[in-house]
């Protein structure tokens, strides 16, 4: 079983930053995309930035120039960098992965969700 370990969620001013950090198990074998979505109360889930494997980037128009994502194959971490927060940034953040263990298809897997709160 994959295993996607979150942290660096919490309560920011605006115009504060937090830095979010996701550790997928060492048992995952291809990652093929790694990224966060976010879900604010009321709305639908959805994607803020996910790095693939060739290293391209894709960022949701609402945090362009603001949030970075960059990740560590080495460790089979992607991290989340967020400057310039905003309150409408409030939401539950979801790490997550696309790709395959050993022997099984691939698949989007999902970490628990951490909250960042950003207070006006």
């Amino acid at each position: 079983q994959v295993q996607l370990v979150e942290s660096g969620g919490g309560l920011v001013q605006a115009g504060g930053s937090l830095r979010l950090s996701c550790a997928a198990s060492r048992n995952i074998f291809v990652i093929n995309r790694m990224g966060w979505y976010r879900q604010a109360p009321g709305k639908q889930r959805e994607l803020v930035a996910h790095i693939i494997s060739g290293g391209n980037t894709e960022y949701a128009d609402s945090v362009k120039g603001r949030f970075t994502i960059s990740r560590d194959n080495a460790k089979n971490t992607v991290y989340l960098q967020m400057n310039s927060l905003k309150p409408e940034d409030t939401a539950v953040y979801y790490c997550n992965l696309y790709g395959r263990v050993w022997g099984r298809p691939e698949r989007d897997y999902w970490g628990q969700g951490t909250q960042v709160t950003v207070s006006s």
